[in-house]
This record gives structure tokens, sequence and C-alpha cells, in this order.
């Protein structure tokens, strides 16, 4: 079964944009090729139990198994080690990432805290977006009790496009909730 965001996207966002944006063909606007989920463990990297527990917490988000990150760099002032173990990784694509953005928009952006909405400062200059959740807890997979410390974790979604105003309307159409220029 196809995902609903993914139908949304092929039925009313993409010919949308390429109205909007003027478009000679469909293949022209903007796509999303993956969605990149990186939670950072720092020095509780070195404890195989955090580590678990945190790969379970991000296995129960995404669907998909993490990676262990490791560091490629001996820093003394960050007490890091080359080689020792930094954090998780999860790289989404096709159905699986447009069911991840799809859970992120309508279930757990809304169960954050005072959420006022995303910055639109997030793009990069080749329109890929990236933003930060501080609470990994958001998501219903994870258990509030079952956590033993709440962690963040940045999500980074990679958009082919030709620039950042196009990635902006491709994410706003999926209704991703932006903050207004006037909202504090």
């Amino acid at each position: 079964m196809t995902p609903r965001l993914k139908e949304l996207y092929f039925k009313e966002i993409k010919p949308a944009i390429k109205t909007e944006f003027g478009f000679k063909n469909l293949n022209m606007g903007p796509k999303i090729e993956k969605v990149v989920l990186n939670m950072g463990l720092g020095l509780d990297g070195n404890d195989s139990k955090i580590l678990k527990s945190c790969e379970e917490d991000l296995a129960k988000i995404t669907g998909q198994k993490p990676i262990i990150t490791k560091f490629k760099k001996s820093v003394a002032n960050f007490k890091t080690r080359k080689g020792s173990n930094a954090g998780l990784k999860v790289t989404l694509r096709k159905d699986k990432m447009y069911e991840f953005i799809d859970r992120l928009i309508n279930i757990a952006l809304p169960r954050v805290k005072d959420f006022r909405g995303l910055s639109p400062k997030g793009f990069d200059k080749l329109g890929n977006y990236t933003f930060g959740i501080k609470e990994h807890i958001i998501f219903p997979e994870v258990s509030f009790d079952r956590a033993d410390k709440v962690r963040g974790l940045d999500v980074t979604i990679v958009i082919s496009s030709l620039n950042k105003d196009h990635s902006f309307a491709l994410l706003n159409k999926m209704n991703f909730p932006f903050t207004k220029k006037g909202d504090n």
C-alpha cells in the first residue's frame, strides 16, 4: 500500500509546484530524496546499556536499525578517542521516508511542548532542510517511562531542487509547520 503523503505528493503537490514555478515538465520540480536522522551520544556512547537503549528507541521511531557512528579524530578537549562510539544514524528512503515525514508532521511535532513552528532558516544553499528535535520522546513509539534520559536528534531532509525557494514551497505544501515572518 502506498503511503498517504507519497500519494498526495504525486497527485497534488507535484502538479501545483509545476504551475507555481512554471516548470516545463513535472520532473523538474523539487523531490525529497532521503531523510537522515542523527542522534549524538557524546560521552554516553561508551556505555553499552545506554547505546543499546538509544538504538532500540531510534529503531522504533524509524522502523529501521540505526548504524553506530564513530569518532574520526581524537580530541582531548571533548574527551573523544578515535574509533569510539559517537552516536547513531539512520537514513530513510522511499516509502519509509514518506511514512516517517507523515508521522513527524501530524503526530510528533504537535506533541512538542510550547511548539511555535519550525524555523524557515534551516535551509542550506542546495535546498536541504535541517532541524533539531530536543526530545526524542515526542514520538508515540517511545515509552516515556522506559526512556532513561531525554535525548535530542537532528533531522535532515535531503531535497533535489534548484534553490531554497523550491524546497520551501515543497515542504510548505506538505504542511510543515513553519513560523511566519511576524511570529516570535
